[in-house]
């Protein structure tokens, strides 16, 4: 029996051979772009390398240091989960939940506001308008409405007090992140057969909750995975926007997150080993979150 399949799988391999030839560029370029420099940086994590010498292996020594004696490590690390347990899963329900309610809308007003939630993500540094919002002048947009309206009697720093960074980060980054998987959301919404809420009001769904439940969600799980990975990359991700907001770094470190250290060693301190075992920890953190929403995804609809 395992000769035979052994035959046929020769056989399927070799029928299917110019198959697998066409897919050769394909995962030749994905192996020299995300997994060789993968490789690449967890070998480089285990040496203490400056781009001017040669690596010296120096086994788990860069570990060590980063979660041991690295306290503006650990406040990154502290920051970027408060940014991600907020802005993922809030930006995703958001982004599915606008999908939903613009999918029973008409074709034309439908087509109009994909466009317009889908706009802060193709948008680039549009998010710097806070910088004019949230000045520490009295003519930035928020301190000159707040004191018209009595509320303050001197402007706020807001960029720089330590107290709003955070929750000025988390608006920001929750404004990009509606439309990472709002497209995705509204493709997959698209792609859902009608006839099956027909057939579904005949075997005893009630109302809309049960069709989302049992219906919609289950027939868009693809699109769901493809949102849910795109939340977790950005919302660990975040750093472009504190960098743009708070400069760099930001006072007392207080919006510090892990991409900025990683460029901090990386692109400035040229401390390449250290950096990428920054990287590797970032990585690990991701692959882990996506273990767990998948393990979610699957009880979709059960």
């Amino acid at each position: 029996m395992g000769d035979k399949i052994r035959a046929n799988g020769k056989y399927n391999f070799k029928r299917n051979r110019n198959l697998y030839l066409m897919m050769l560029p394909f995962l030749i370029l994905f192996f020299t772009f995300n997994v060789l420099p993968v490789l690449s940086a967890i070998a480089l994590s285990f040496t203490n390398f400056n781009l001017l010498q040669m690596p010296v292996f120096v086994g788990l020594d860069n570990y060590r240091k980063l979660l041991l004696n690295d306290n503006i490590f650990i406040t990154a690390v502290k920051n970027t989960f408060v940014i991600a347990v907020i802005t993922g899963p809030i930006g995703y329900l958001l982004s599915f939940l606008m999908a939903w309610l613009i999918n029973e809308l008409p074709r034309k007003i439908r087509a109009i506001l994909t466009i317009v939630f889908y706009a802060p993500s193709i948008s680039g540094n549009v998010y710097l308008i806070f910088v004019i919002i949230f000045s520490g002048d009295p003519y930035g947009y928020l301190n000159a409405k707040l004191m018209d309206w009595g509320f303050i009697d001197k402007a706020i720093l807001w960029l720089q007090d330590t107290r709003y960074m955070i929750p000025i980060i988390v608006i920001v980054s929750l404004w990009m992140s509606l439309g990472f998987g709002f497209l995705s959301f509204v493709a997959g919404l698209q792609t859902v057969d009608k006839t099956q809420y027909e057939s579904a009001a005949i075997d005893g769904i009630r109302n809309r909750w049960q069709e989302l439940w049992y219906i919609t969600l289950p027939n868009m799980k693809p699109q769901l995975m493809f949102g849910a990975v795109m939340s977790i990359t950005s919302s660990l991700g975040v750093g472009d926007i504190t960098v743009a907001l708070m400069g760099f770094p930001s006072t007392n470190y207080a919006a510090h997150t892990i991409v900025n250290h990683l460029n901090d060693y990386g692109s400035i301190r040229m401390e390449m080993g250290y950096a990428s075992s920054v990287a590797v920890v970032l990585f690990a953190i991701m692959m882990l979150s996506n273990r767990l929403v998948q393990k979610f995804l699957k009880r979709v609809g059960t």
